[in-house]
């Protein structure tokens, strides 16, 4: 079972920045496309980026230019540098596999998340 460990979540003004990071266990992680997804209350989680085994990236139209996501294969570790962050943007985010960039993966699996909370 591949362990999931996101972390670099916290509190920010609006316009802040914050970095997340996902390490994950495992040999698995270099062959698989992976993504971040976010659960804000009462709202269904949504996929936000996604990157491929070879480095080309999607992102929801919410977070285009805003966000960047990448992977160190090396580290098995996936990251998530969020700039220029809104209030709507306050949910608790997650990394997991997706199909395909783009396309979001029901997993049965999830980590414990990390929180990021906006204030305005």
């Amino acid at each position: 079972q591949v362990q999931l460990v996101e972390s670099g979540g916290g509190l920010v003004q609006a316009g802040g920045s914050l970095r997340l990071s996902c390490a994950t266990s495992g040999s698995t992680f270099s062959i698989n496309a992976m993504g971040w997804y976010r659960q804000a209350p009462g709202k269904k989680r949504e996929l936000v980026a996604s990157i491929s085994t070879g480095g080309r990236t999607n992102y929801a139209d919410s977070v285009k230019g805003r966000f960047t996501i990448s992977r160190d294969n090396a580290k098995n570790t996936l990251y998530l540098q969020m700039n220029s962050l809104k209030p709507e943007d306050t949910a608790v985010y997650y990394c997991n596999t997706v199909w395909a960039v783009g396309v979001a993966r029901q997993s049965t699996y999830w980590g414990q998340g990390t929180q990021v909370t906006v204030s305005s």
